[in-house]
């Protein structure tokens, strides 16, 4: 199914269940198909499901255009133009990697519209810790999706496109974690949608960008919708010491350490992610 355009970009996505309403926001490199076995979790358990594909990937709408179009705010008001147009009322927000901040950034200037968030990371409190050592082997890649040489090498080569996305979704997953990445390879391999999964760094949307630039809000100006962040053991992106300053950025949070997994929380720890998702629905 596809939204009305927002922007001139409509929004696939995916509807299943009856109830409270859920909104669960994909990663990089991802897509909606992230949440294939977290969605029937939560429908069985009487929830309203709505997954979709985010502005440039997947079976969503990706245009050749400013890449601020692609930005948190830019994401957001898909986002919640999907909300408006489904009638949900007050869904919860569930997201990773990317998602992740798109459900912040809704939480923070609409929290009017949803009932709470889970989250896992990126949170905010990393500050010019993302400029250390470690991190920066770390996050090379988002300087470098900011190249235009970038689209020449991977867009439109499957065999390129296999190499680069194995590369992330073997090295930020947790023990033991075996990524099935036929669906994602033919998805990022057609032409123009690797550059367009890219578009969120070029705006400037990146950890690295975004920490560098950040401060604590003051007490009164902090995300007040309830918030659960879900911090992995092995996500190499984020450390567990990152975790020290949330209670700076939320004013009603709890943290939640899931021991043995990664990056990829809706395929490595659905259970978990369900789990708390009841809990605030």
């Amino acid at each position: 199914m596809l939204t009305e355009a927002v922007d001139g970009f409509r929004l696939a996505y995916d509807r299943i269940g009856e109830g409270p309403a859920v909104v669960l926001l994909h990663g990089w490199p991802g897509d909606r198909t992230d949440y294939r076995l977290l969605a029937p979790m939560l429908a069985e358990r009487g929830f309203e499901v709505v997954v979709p594909d985010l502005r440039g990937f997947g079976e969503s709408d990706a245009a050749d255009t400013d890449p601020a179009q692609y930005g948190v705010a830019a994401q957001g008001r898909s986002i919640v133009g999907l909300m408006e147009e489904l009638g949900l009322e007050r869904p919860v927000l569930a997201g990773y990697d990317v998602g992740s901040r798109i459900a912040q950034g809704i939480a923070r200037n609409q929290s009017e519209l949803i009932d709470g968030i889970v989250v896992a990371p990126p949170l905010p409190g990393i500050g010019k810790r993302v400029f250390s050592e470690q991190a920066q082997a770390e996050f090379w890649y988002q300087a470098f999706h900011r190249l235009p040489v970038i689209e020449e090498l991977i867009d439109g080569k499957p065999d390129a496109v296999r190499s680069y996305l194995n590369h992330f979704w073997t090295h930020w997953s947790g023990p033991g974690f075996e990524p099935e990445l036929d669906h994602l390879v033919d998805t990022y391999s057609q032409p123009g949608a690797f550059t367009a999964s890219i578009q969120w760094y070029r705006a400037g949307a990146g950890s690295v960008a975004v920490s560098a630039a950040e401060t604590a809000p003051p007490s009164y100006d902090r995300i007040a919708v309830p918030t659960v962040v879900l911090w992995p053991e092995f996500d190499p992106l984020f450390p567990r010491v990152w975790s020290d300053r949330v209670d700076d950025f939320f004013s009603d949070v709890r943290v939640r350490y899931v021991d043995g997994a990664g990056h990829y929380a809706p395929l490595e720890y659905p259970e978990v992610l369900a789990e708390e998702i009841v809990g605030l629905g």
